[in-house]
């Protein structure tokens, strides 16, 4: 029996056009997955059942009226570090339990234009600066495939929706790896765009590059579709990514050419150990490339460990950029805490000379990397790990065990390039291993149509964690 969480964006969309399907009834069935099964996963912060019914109602009578959009009636969270006007935004903090937004950011603007409604607010670590997702305002976000098992982060709770069903597809966001990281531990496709694809406006500054909004969804075309949703800019944005030739979703069917692959699992981190199982995935990824006719070519990574310091006081620097009423600080989480008390020590002069060394070097590197169509690495040095993995040690340990965790995500958010999470792998024990491609500036297109011939190769849409039915 298929249910309504079985079907993909792109099938709920034509039903709800081809009148099959009531934006109501879709609403409904979320809404009830939602109450049942968001806590054992984690998924939501906040959960707008009021809204999404009136939204779904004013979506059903728009179909009747024959008006149109690209997403209209079909269910698109948010997550919680992104403003939703007159919604509460916790941005993952005890500190910000009560805030109510103020505006809409400009993201949210475009999902609301292509007809999306809005089931609620997906969990997040407190101000997304972890690559976990633990607060003290949500239960902790888990992967589906084993609950014992963090769901990544910092888009863990729009991760962890997609796939237990709790909603058709996600929007995410990305500043080291946030979409990749819980798209390789839940299974999920995941974007991060170009820089300068999707605007950060109207509140959140875009000043060094490093954060983008991007999708999460079972599929390479679903994924695809939003991404042409949550596309654009606004007056201000500092920067500005080329426009696509033909859409997104258009280059989902459009077989690649004959690419060149550079490989390389030699991570930019020093002593950082790559788990079997994720290089199992790298191998099995790259035998599928060249068995599709791509050619495959181990490099040499062209950024090593001197980039690390210089990334790790721009973090820092950026923990400080949430103000925090003082009476609050208290409520900050010990990591948070540490971060904020770090970056207050980094000076302009040393914040700059840092944003200088990674352009310098994203400078250096990238004219090899230009010999290349796409670049494969594993997502993650290790499998998903326990809940707890990272908390039951003190902050700068916490840190040292995430930078082990993801040394391959980051770099591509100092370069600004698209990157995609591809799940094209599972282990004997069923957790999922995902492996990342990473492609030219401006350049989503070949990404995504290389996704979607892995895709048709080796399918994963079909795997289900148990908590699915």
């Amino acid at each position: 029996m298929t249910h309504i969480h079985d079907l993909s964006v792109r099938e709920q969309a034509a039903a709800i056009r081809g009148r099959e399907l009531s934006p109501v009834d879709i609403a409904e069935h979320y809404l009830d997955r939602i109450d049942r099964l968001s806590d054992a996963v984690g998924a939501y912060v906040t959960v707008t059942a009021d809204l999404a019914r009136d939204q779904a109602k004013a979506a059903e009578r728009a179909v009747m009226s024959g008006e149109e959009a690209p997403l209209l009636g079909v269910p698109i969270p948010v997550k919680d570090l992104n403003m939703v006007k007159d919604v509460r935004t916790t941005l993952g903090s005890a500190a910000f339990a009560d805030f109510t937004a103020f505006t809409d950011d400009n993201v949210v603007t475009f999902l609301r234009q292509a007809g999306t409604i809005l089931l609620g607010k997906t969990n997040t670590p407190e101000f997304g600066l972890p690559c976990y997702t633990e607060n003290e305002v949500a239960p902790p976000a888990r992967t589906p495939w084993d609950l014992e098992r963090s769901a990544g982060g910092s888009s863990g709770g729009a991760a962890a929706a997609v796939a237990a069903g709790l909603a058709p597809a996600a929007h995410g966001s990305d500043g080291g790896g946030s979409i990749r990281i819980p798209a390789s531990v839940c299974g999920l496709f995941g974007i991060k765009p170009t820089r300068g694809r999707i605007s950060p406006g109207p509140i959140a500054p875009d000043l060094v590059g490093l954060a983008t909004s991007g999708p999460i969804a079972r599929s390479v075309r679903d994924a695809a579709l939003l991404l042409d949703v949550m596309a654009g800019n606004a007056p201000g944005d500092m920067y500005h990514a080329a426009p696509p030739e033909g859409t997104f979703l258009e280059a989902a069917d459009r077989p690649p050419r004959r690419l060149r692959v550079a490989r390389s699992a030699v991570p930019p981190v020093p002593g950082a150990p790559v788990h079997p199982d994720c290089l199992a995935a790298y191998e099995s990824a790259s035998g599928l490339l060249a068995e599709l006719g791509h050619e495959v070519e181990d490099i040499d990574p062209p950024w090593q460990d001197e980039l690390m310091p210089h990334f790790a006081a721009l973090w820092a620097s950026m923990a400080t950029m949430t103000p925090v009423p003082p009476e609050k600080e208290e409520l900050l989480r010990p990591l948070t805490r540490w971060l904020r008390e770090r970056g207050n020590e980094v000076t302009a002069p040393q914040l700059l000379r840092a944003q200088a060394a990674l352009q310098l070097a994203v400078r250096s590197g990238l004219p090899l990397l230009e010999r290349y169509d796409v670049i494969l690495q594993p997502t993650l040095a290790l499998p998903p790990v326990p809940i707890g993995h990272f908390d039951e040690v003190g902050p700068e340990e916490n840190f040292l065990r995430q930078t082990l965790f993801t040394p391959f995500t980051s770099i591509y958010n100092v370069t600004g390039q698209p990157a995609v999470n591809v799940p094209l792998h599972w282990t004997d024990g069923g957790l999922p291993i995902g492996v990342m491609l990473a492609g030219r500036m401006g350049d989503e297109a070949t990404l995504i149509a290389l996704s979607a011939q892995l895709e048709e190769a080796r399918p994963w849409a079909h795997r289900h964690p148990a908590i699915w039915d």
